[in-house]
């Protein structure tokens, strides 16, 4: 009987962390949008595997700061940027919101240029696609509550499995590969430092922060259920750095060899065929569409949470559109401007993008250091502040990403300025 009982009790486990899986997963995973994708991509056709003994500490950093956010927005019910304007002053509150919202709105441009250009590598006409997608995004953002749209960005991550075979199929040296993930081989290259830099500063982004406290704090998930949504936060970055381990492992294990160099993620997909096939090449398409598609939703639903959350106005996709007016309308406002905005011919895309990274990299530091502040006030955390040791790892993660994000900074501008 006491066994019954203890396999009832494992079974009830299981099915429960699954009913709490979402908000860890979807912040995570999203993070491999178009622009991520460009960048691993890239670090592979340039630098083979010298680059995959990152994946490890990476997943280590992304895992530290989504568990502080987590527990946070378990602890309080409350958003990121709702426990800033009440902690911090309000001019600070003020320049992070707009900040973030210069990075996410290039951020979202950089998602629809995507979508384009994925529609085009299928032959499709860029301005149907794009426009369908702003409306698609729009239909279920709106119409939809959180709890089904939560299965759609499930749904969407799913596509990701496309990097996965498609990095198989490239038929890589395993055991090359397993010696380059625990064994640094930096390059004195300056090439190599920028890439190394942008493939840290990509992994971890202030919007992910918003967004994952924001979801929870929807999502209703209370302090006795912490324990899964922390499973989840762990799986979640082990499965966001493997995705991007592969992405990587497709370029390294194809293009190098042959000296191939790309720039954008849609040059990668077209490249991958004369050596891993039609195959590899499609499927690295397909998800490279679904990854833009994806950050098209997130990005807008990330921006509209926190900014609502900073100036105390209403929120949330479970609300009509009478009870969250500004909530709707910064979404609307981001996506159609951004599917606009990629469909000027005459418009800059690359000076804009590069802008918002630069913006995005100034803003996560201050995010960071407010986060560390935040989950250490016993007025807020109670008993579950950051322990000492705990405190050690996260000031020591979070040195180490703005000393990174700062680099990746000077050297985007330099590189700018030089051109």
């Amino acid at each position: 009987m006491v066994c019954i009982m203890r396999k009832w009790t494992y079974f009830r486990s299981f099915f429960f962390f699954f009913s709490i899986v979402g908000p860890g997963i979807i912040s995570a995973i999203a993070d491999n949008d178009a622009g991520g994708i460009t960048t691993f991509s890239v670090a592979g056709a340039s630098y083979g595997y010298s680059m995959f003994w990152t994946i490890i500490p990476l997943a280590l950093l992304l895992i530290i700061v989504q568990e502080m956010c987590a527990r946070m927005g378990v602890v309080t019910g409350k958003g990121l940027a709702d426990l800033i304007r009440e902690n911090v002053s309000l001019q600070l509150t003020v320049l992070l919101m707009i900040g973030l919202f210069i990075a996410n709105f290039g951020t979202t441009v950089a998602e629809f240029a995507g979508i384009a250009a994925a529609s085009q590598i299928f032959g499709l006409n860029k301005y149907v696609v794009v426009l369908g997608s702003a409306v698609v995004v729009l239909f279920l953002i709106i119409r939809v509550n959180y709890k089904y749209l939560e299965r759609v960005f499930l749904a969407l991550c799913l596509f990701y499995v496309t990097y996965i075979l498609s990095g198989i199929l490239a038929h890589p040296d395993w055991q090359t590969v397993g010696w380059s993930m625990i064994t640094p081989a930096v390059q004195p290259l300056l090439n190599y430092w920028v890439i190394l830099v942008g493939i840290l500063g990509t992994s971890i982004t202030p919007w992910m922060q918003f967004y994952l406290q924001s979801s929870i704090v929807e999502k209703g998930i209370k302090i006795s259920e912490y324990v899964y949504a922390k499973w989840e936060i762990i799986l979640s970055g082990i499965i966001s750095m493997g995705i991007s381990f592969f992405i990587m492992l497709a370029a390294a294990a194809t293009l190098y060899p042959h000296g191939i160099h790309i720039e954008t993620a849609d040059q990668a997909a077209i490249a991958l065929e004369p050596f891993a096939g039609q195959l590899a090449s499609l499927l690295f398409a397909v998800g490279l569409f679904a990854a833009a598609f994806f950050g098209a939703f997130i990005l807008p639903l990330s921006t509209a949470y926190y900014i609502c959350e900073a100036f105390g106005w209403e929120s949330g996709v479970n609300k009509k559109y009478h009870e969250a007016p500004k909530f709707y309308i910064v979404i609307v406002a981001m996506v159609v401007l951004s599917a606009a905005i990629v469909l000027i011919p005459s418009v800059p895309l690359i000076p804009l993008i590069i802008f918002s990274q630069v913006v995005n990299g100034l803003m996560l530091p201050f995010v960071l250091v407010v986060m560390l502040y935040l989950i250490n006030k016993e007025k807020i955390m109670g008993e579950h502040a950051n322990s000492a040791f705990y405190n050690f790892i996260c000031w020591l993660a979070t040195i180490l990403l703005i000393i990174v994000t700062m680099i990746m900074v000077g050297m985007t501008l330099w590189g700018f300025i030089q051109k």
